[in-house]
């Protein structure tokens, strides 16, 4: 608790403005001059003159009345909305009508070549809309903008998720445009009370969120948390879902993950459909959801594509190579230094053997093959992608065969250490076995000074944090603790659709039937 305290006091600290540097501070709302001329020195004078930004004035009617147009290269196109405006300059009715009417008013009703608009009041609102790839119009004598929805910019193409790969399910993923994102989820859930809220976090980036969630489904309280939470963010930079996770999470002095993220939009509706939260944000792929629990790192959405029984077998082959990747190493290090009695004579004779000529101990020897493996790993992800799986595979096999030869390691402790990395990929979340790798080296220390009682202390500690773990109010552990019976059934277990008829009681209390009983048929008489 000391070093948790002063940690937290160090940061306290250095979130303090630098001396000699005023806190940053929100600026008032400035209102658009009606003159198109002062309006356009104030508008220069914020964005500056950046040859990207384009200021296109036209002349429209018999009367010459100025219009500008304000929009960023590269990610708008006010092509058509140029070609509305030369189109009806030539139009005497449409003037005529001009006249008589107000020509913004008309200019907002008549502009049907563009698929949103909106009334902008303020300079910054302006801005933010040009910089975000709309086309502002503003008109001489009008102290009123409108905003034209004419973003175009490069897109990726859906594609399959490279880190959720399924054999059997959908291969859309998502892409780094909010609004692709938004449309993908609105095609697995077509319900009218699917809600989405915007928001604009980050003071210079001013990056565009997305909240979704059911009406009618999710936990008013659990969706109250998470708007309080997203409108606390005072930011200068958003440019990741991980800063968003790291912001909001409920603790951050634990190795475990508090938010599930996903880039395939069937698991993020399905979590939607169970009452959580989901949070987009754009320029990133991946979609974050919330409450977390611990059991939703372990599945994975083929889990309910496949046959029960089949999901079943999966999810308790990934909570068996749970253990074994985090207790594998050091359950090893802890036999062969302190417990040999524990394993039988032919066994305990063979691994003397094998480690005879090796000049280090257990723990050491340990050590040295999970850091090498870490290297390898991680030299494989940041290395091209053409050389990376070559380099992991092919010096994994001779640094592997090279220790063995030189008598560094044992060849037992090879194979252990290759089947706790195996074991390692089998859990579908990879923030998840990123935790576990952390918890390794804990467990190894603990196993090399202790024995198997310093591994069963560290389990109980681990337990009880786990135990006192919530995400967004909702204890991590359940249904596991607290029990809840009615939960179990998708859980470790996998019942078949029709015996899942009721949602997480913990998650979504507000409706929680997620299958009506279907009504018993007459019988035919024979």
């Amino acid at each position: 608790m000391g070093l948790r305290s002063t940690l937290r006091k160090w940061i306290s600290t250095s979130k303090r403005p630098v001396k000699g540097q005023a806190a940053p501070r929100p600026k008032a709302e400035e209102p658009i001059p009606a003159e198109l001329g002062p309006a356009l020195k104030q508008i220069r004078s914020i964005l500056g003159d950046s040859p990207d930004i384009i200021y296109r004035e036209v002349t429209f009617g018999p009367l010459d009345v100025r219009l500008v147009l304000i929009y960023v290269d590269g990610i708008a196109e006010p092509s058509q909305v140029l070609e509305f405006l030369l189109q009806r300059a030539s139009d005497p009715e449409f003037y005529s009508a001009a006249v008589q009417a107000n020509l913004w008013t008309l200019l907002n009703e008549k502009l049907l070549a563009v698929g949103e608009l909106k009334k902008v009041t303020s300079l910054q609102a302006l801005c933010h809309s040009a910089l975000s790839g709309e086309t502002v119009l503003l008109l001489n004598g009008c102290p009123v903008g409108l905003s034209l929805g004419t973003r175009k910019w490069k897109d990726r193409a859906v594609e399959e998720p490279s880190s959720q790969t399924v054999v059997r399910g959908p291969r859309d993923g998502f892409t780094e445009s909010l609004r692709t994102n938004t449309a993908l989820v609105r095609r697995k859930i077509k319900s009218p009370e699917l809600r989405m809220e915007a928001r604009t976090v980050g003071r210079v980036t001013q990056t565009d969120v997305a909240i979704l969630y059911i009406r009618g489904i999710v936990n008013e309280t659990v969706l109250d948390e998470v708007r309080s939470r997203m409108d606390r963010i005072d930011i200068d930079a958003i440019l990741e879902s991980g800063y968003i996770e790291e912001l909001i999470q409920d603790e951050a002095w634990t190795p475990f993950p508090t938010v599930y993220n996903t880039e395939r939009p069937d698991s993020l509706a399905a979590g939607i459909l169970e009452g959580r939260v989901a949070i987009l944000m754009d320029g990133t792929p991946f979609a974050l959801l919330v409450p977390a629990l611990f059991t939703q790192f372990f599945q994975s959405s083929e889990d309910y594509y496949q046959r029960a029984d089949f999901a079943t077998l999966l999810r308790i082959l990934r909570y068996l190579c749970f253990f074994i990747t985090l207790l594998a190493p050091s359950m090893y290090v802890a036999v062969t230094s302190f417990h040999q009695e524990l394993l039988p004579p032919e066994l305990l004779i063979r691994l003397v053997a094998a480690r005879e000529g090796v000049p280090f101990p257990a723990f050491v020897e340990a050590l040295l093959m999970e850091i090498t493996f870490e290297i390898l790993r991680e030299a494989g992800v940041r290395m091209p992608r053409t050389v990376g799986q070559a380099v992991s595979i092919v010096g994994t096999l001779v640094i592997g065969q090279a220790a063995v030869e030189a008598g560094l390691v044992s060849p037992s402790m090879v194979i252990v250490v290759a089947i706790t990395a195996i074991s390692n990929f089998v859990i579908p979340a990879f923030n998840m076995g990123i935790s576990l790798r952390i918890l390794r080296f804990i467990m190894m220390i603990l196993a090399a000074s202790f024995g198997l009682f310093g591994i069963v202390v560290c389990l109980i500690g681990i337990v009880l944090h786990l135990c006192s773990l919530r995400s967004f109010g909702v204890p991590y552990m359940s249904p596991f603790a607290p029990f809840i019976s009615d939960d179990q059934k998708d859980s470790i277990f996998r019942l078949p659709q029709w015996a899942m008829f009721a949602r997480p009681r913990l998650i979504s209390q507000n409706n929680s039937a997620r299958e009506r009983s279907p009504q018993p048929q007459p019988e035919e008489p024979v």
